[in-house]
């Protein structure tokens, strides 16, 4: 196993269509995890939820938030990223919805699932690494 990479290390497995598990804190201490889409934008994982939903509504009373992407076939890369994220609503989310459903539903399809999601209220979170570990067992296949 790899261990202490960097994301240049993971090659493309940011930019394929791996679920994000996003972990937030619910006010009772009890921890939340969520399946969610994700983008890498200049050092950061960008994720939206709808407007008010648990996942933004946990980040508002505690920014504590750590996102873990990974595969489930060799050569398992993964990244864990952990820190304060922030939440703000989106003026205009449909070129990001539009580049989400492209690479998780298919080019064919993901244009007409984005815009099922024109008109909706929704907001971006941003969580950029205060802690980040990221692994690979290339070197075990």
């Amino acid at each position: 196993m790899r261990k202490n990479l960097g994301v240049k290390d993971l090659g493309d497995l940011l930019e394929r269509p791996v679920l994000a598990i996003l972990a937030t804190h619910r006010k009772d201490g009890r921890i939340l995890m969520s399946p969610v889409w994700h983008e890498w934008v200049d050092g950061e994982f960008h994720l939206t939820t709808w407007a008010n939903d648990i996942k933004s509504r946990n980040l508002k009373n505690d920014p504590r938030a750590t996102v873990l992407v990974a595969e489930n076939e060799p050569p398992y890369r993964g990244i864990e990223v952990s820190g304060e994220a922030t939440v703000e609503a989106m003026a205009d989310h449909m070129p990001m919805y539009y580049r989400l459903t492209n690479r998780y539903v298919g080019e064919k399809d993901g244009p007409a699932y984005a815009e099922t999601f024109r008109g909706v209220e929704i907001e971006l979170i941003r969580l950029a690494p205060g802690a980040m570990r990221a692994w690979d067992f290339d070197d075990s296949h």
